[in-house]
C-alpha cells in the first residue's frame, strides 16, 4: 500500500472510528439539511459493525436528515451511548422535537440499551424534552448511567417532565427487577427555578444512585434548594455535587449543610456564586468538621461571606488529608481579614490549597447585611407571581401566528454580579456592571420569553434615582441612551404582539389569583421614558393608556409618577 494511501485511511480512522465500537462526526461543523446530503453519514452507520456510540456534535441536523440516520439505527441492537450534543445550530425549535421523536423511535426499535444519553447545549426548550420523553420512559434507559441536558432551555415545564419520565422509568425498570441506576446527572442552564428543582428532587429520590449531579444556573431559590437537599439523602453514593450560581440564601445553606454531614463519598462541592451568606457558611463549616471525610474540592466564592464565617471554613478543613482546593474568591473579608485567612491556612500547612482572593469585596456592614436579608424576603414574594398569564398572553401570540421563529441561540458565559443584582436588585449593583450592563443582563435573560424579559425589566427598574448617574444606568438598560448596545429590554418586549399586557399585569390589580409585583416609581417612569422611543409599537399606545387610567390600588403609591407616565401616553395618541 501507499504512503500516501496509508496517511490517507489513518487520517479517515482517526476522524471516524475514534475507540472500539464508536463511530465520530464530532466537530466538523457540517450541514445535514435532508436524506441526501446525510447519504455518506447513514452508509457509515449502515456499515459499522458492533456499533455502540455514535457522535454527532458540533454538526447541525434537520429533520429529514435525523430521519435518515434513524433509519438505519434501527438496526443496531447493540447501541449504548448517544452524542448528540450541540446538533441543532441554526435550526428552528418547532425542528428539534420530530428529529429527537424519530431518533429515539429508532433506538426503541433496535431493542439498545443506553448507558449515555447527551444532548446538551441544544437548547430545545420543553418541546424538545417531550421529543425525548417516550425514549426516557422506554426499556432503552432502563440502563442509562448518564444524562446530559446541559443548556437546554427546559425551563420549568421541561423540568417537570424530564423528572415524570425519569420516575416512570425507575418504576418500570425495578418491576422487571433491574432498577434505573442513573449516576450522572447534568442540566445547567435550563431555568429549572424551584418547581422544576423540586420535581427533579423527587426523581432523585426514588432512584437514590446518583454520584455526580450538576445544576448550575438554574435560578434555584432555597426551596428548591432545601428540597435537592433533602434527596441527596438517599444517594449516598454521591461524589460531585454543583449548584454554582443558584441562591441558597442562608435557609438553603442550612438545609444543604444538614444533608452534606451525612454523605460520606463527597469529593467536590461547588457553591460558588450562590449566595450561602455568612450563617449558610457557618452550617457548612460545622458539616466539613463532622463529615465529608475524602473532601477534595470545596467552592464557597461569591457567597456574601463575611470574615469570621470564611475563617470557620479554613479552620474545617484542616483535617481534609486529600483537599486540593478550598476557594473563598468574592467575599466579604475585607483586607485584614484575607490577610488572616491566608495566615491561618499557611499555619495549619495548607496555605497552598487556598484559591485566589484577588476579587474580595471589602467588609459588608451590619446594616447592610440585614438590607440584603429583607431584599431577600422581598424577592421571594415576587417569586411566587404565578406564570399564569405569561401563558395566556404567549398562547394568544401564537394563535395569531406572531411568535417570530428563531434558531437556536448560542450559549454565553455570565459574570457572577449579574446574578446577584437580578436576586437583590440594588443601585449600587446596576452600576458595578458597567458600561457594558445591557448585554451582561441580556447574557442572563432569554429575551425570547416575555414573562423572562418583563421581570428583568422590573427589576432594572425597581432601582431607579433621581441621581444622574443611576437614572442613566437604568434607562440606557431599559431604552436608548449612550450605550448603543445590541439589548434593550423593552426592545425586545416590543417584539411581541401584546408586549405591554404581561407589563400591566405584573403593576397593576388583577382578577385572577395572581399576587402582584409591589409598584414603585421606577417601574413607571422607565416606562414612560420607554413608551417615547421609536421602537414602542405605537398601536400599544392607547392600551396602556387606558390600563394606566383605571382606578388600581397598586398605584396610589405612585400618583406622581403615574401621572407622568399617563400625560406622555396622552399625548403621543394625540400624535397617533
Amino acid at each position: 500500500m501507499a504512503s500516501e494511501d496509508v496517511a490517507q485511511l489513518a487520517d479517515s480512522l482517526a476522524k471516524t472510528q475514534v475507540r472500539e465500537g464508536e463511530l465520530s462526526y464530532k466537530g466538523r461543523g457540517l450541514k445535514f439539511d435532508n436524506a441526501k446530503s446525510v447519504e455518506g453519514l447513514v452508509r457509515e452507520v449502515e456499515e459499522f459493525q458492533g456499533l455502540r456510540a455514535l457522535r454527532l456534535e458540533g454538526n447541525t441536523f434537520g429533520v429529514e436528515a435525523a430521519q435518515a440516520i434513524a433509519k438505519t439505527l434501527e438496526k443496531k441492537g447493540e447501541f449504548e451511548c448517544c452524542y448528540w450534543s450541540d446538533m441543532f445550530t441554526g435550526r428552528l425549535r418547532s425542528e428539534i422535537p420530530p428529529a429527537l421523536t424519530s431518533l429515539g423511535g429508532a433506538l426503541m426499535t433496535a431493542g439498545a440499551r443506553l448507558k449515555v444519553l447527551d444532548l446538551s447545549d441544544n437548547a430545545f426548550g420543553p418541546d424538545g424534552v417531550k421529543g425525548i420523553d417516550t425514549l426516557l420512559r422506554s426499556t432503552v434507559c432502563h440502563t442509562l448511567q448518564e444524562l446530559h441536558l446541559n443548556n437546554c432551555g427546559m425551563g420549568i415545564g421541561g423540568g417537570k417532565i424530564l423528572a415524570a419520565a425519569l420516575m416512570e422509568c425507575h418504576k418500570q425498570s425495578s418491576a422487571v427487577g433491574s432498577p434505573l441506576s442513573l449516576k450522572i446527572f447534568i442540566a445547567g442552564r435550563n431555568r429549572l427555578e424551584n418547581d422544576g428543582a423540586t420535581a427533579l428532587a423527587q426523581a432523585f429520590q426514588m432512584m437514590g444512585s446518583l454520584e455526580e449531579v450538576h445544576m448550575p444556573q438554574n435560578g434555584i431559590n432555597h426551596p428548591g434548594v432545601t428540597a435537592l437537599a433533602r434527596a441527596m439523602q438517599s444517594n449516598q453514593k454521591l461524589r460531585v455535587l454543583n449548584l454554582n450560581d443558584n441562591t441558597f440564601t442562608k435557609k438553603g445553606a442550612i438545609a444543604m449543610a444538614q444533608t452534606l454531614k451525612g454523605l460520606h463519598s463527597v469529593q467536590v462541592i461547588n457553591f460558588g456564586d450562590c449566595l450561602v451568606r455568612s450563617e449558610g457558611a457557618a452550617a457548612i463549616a460545622d458539616a466539613l468538621m463532622t463529615g465529608l471525610p475524602i473532601l477534595k474540592e470545596l467552592n464557597l466564592s461569591f457567597g456574601e461571606i463575611k470574615e469570621e464565617a470564611a475563617l470557620m471554613v479554613a479552620k474545617a478543613v484542616r483535617n481534609k488529608a486529600l483537599l486540593e482546593k478550598l476557594d473563598l474568591n468574592g467575599n466579604y473579608l475585607g483586607v485584614d481579614g484575607c490577610k488572616i485567612l491566608k495566615q491561618i491556612m499557611d499555619d495549619m500547612k495548607i496555605g497552598n490549597l487556598l484559591g485566589s482572593l484577588s476579587d474580595d469585596e471589602g467588609e459588608l456592614e451590619d446594616e447592610e447585611e440585614d438590607d440584603e436579608e429583607e431584599e431577600e424576603d422581598e424577592d421571594e414574594e415576587g417569586k411566587d407571581v404565578s406564570r399564569t398569564f405569561y401563558v395566556a398572553c404567549l398562547s394568544s401570540c401564537a394563535k395569531k401566528s406572531l411568535l417570530p421563529q428563531v434558531s437556536t441561540p448560542v450559549s454565553s458565559s455570565r459574570p457572577p454580579d449579574v446574578t446577584s443584582f437580578l436576586s437583590f436588585p440594588s443601585p449600587d449593583k446596576l452600576l458595578k456592571l458597567g458600561a457594558k450592563r445591557a448585554l451582561l443582563i441580556e447574557q442572563q435573560v432569554d429575551v425570547l420569553d416575555a414573562g423572562r424579559t418583563v421581570e428583568a425589566f422590573l427589576k432594572v427598574s425597581s432601582v431607579y434615582k433621581d441621581e444622574h448617574e443611576v437614572k442613566k444606568a437604568v434607562l440606557d438598560t431599559v431604552g436608548e441612551g449612550s450605550y448603543h448596545g445590541p439589548y434593550r429590554l423593552t426592545r425586545s418586549l416590543s417584539g411581541w404582539a401584546f408586549a405591554p399586557f404581561p407589563l400591566v399585569l405584573l403593576l397593576c390589580d388583577h382578577e385572577e389569583k395572581i399576587k402582584p409585583v409591589k409598584v414603585v416609581p421606577g417601574h413607571l417612569l422607565a416606562l414612560d421614558h420607554a413608551v417615547q422611543q421609536d421602537y414602542f409599537p405605537r398601536e400599544h399606545v392607547a392600551v396602556l393608556h387606558a390600563f394606566m387610567s383605571r382606578r388600581c390600588k397598586s398605584l396610589e403609591s405612585c400618583s406622581s409618577a403615574r401621572n407622568s407616565l399617563i400625560s406622555t401616553l396622552e399625548q403621543l395618541r394625540s400624535k397617533c
